[in-house]
């Protein structure tokens, strides 16, 4: 959502990035948060800090590091280790658009179910407007992270099925 006129962020979309850049540990582990989604886009393919994905993970009440979590985040839990433990080597370009788009996920879901414990604990359930498959599974592709973002703006607006 742009204005045209200035082709600056609307306060929405703002409000959009500060929220999952706040589930990834901003301002402390971002030199600087994105404004826009282009400076989003510049801050992913120069690669998330660890330290990144490490606040996300910490900061979890219910999910937990598992196969669906892993194909989530492209990354092994093995990798994930070596990340926590060296913590100054970024995280690929598709490892760090793995990880927000998961936080863009949460985020959008926090914001539908109020909570953040209630969004993870979605995550995990199986769907009846996802054909049964839980949300968390399904953020292995860009098809199915497709149907997961699809389906909360229905929820959002109360469209069911």
């Amino acid at each position: 959502m742009r204005n045209r006129e200035t082709d600056r962020p609307q306060p929405i979309e703002k409000t959009r990035l500060a929220a999952v850049a706040s589930l990834l540990g901003a301002p402390s582990t971002f030199r600087k948060v994105p404004q826009s989604p282009l400076e989003a886009h510049e801050m992913l393919l120069n690669g998330l800090p660890s330290r990144a994905l490490l606040h996300l993970v910490e900061n979890l009440a219910f999910l937990r590091w598992d196969d669906s979590f892993a194909k989530a985040i492209g990354m092994s839990h093995r990798t994930y280790q070596r990340h926590a433990s060296a913590g100054a080597k970024p995280l690929s370009p598709e490892q760090s658009g793995r990880t927000w788009k998961l936080a863009e996920v949460l985020a959008k879901a926090t914001s539908i179910f109020g909570s953040m414990q209630e969004a993870e604990q979605w995550l995990e359930r199986p769907a009846i407007g996802l054909n049964q498959h839980k949300p968390i599974d399904l953020l292995a592709t860009p098809a199915g992270l497709e149907l997961v973002e699809d389906f909360l703006v229905r929820l959002e607006h109360g469209v069911y099925a």
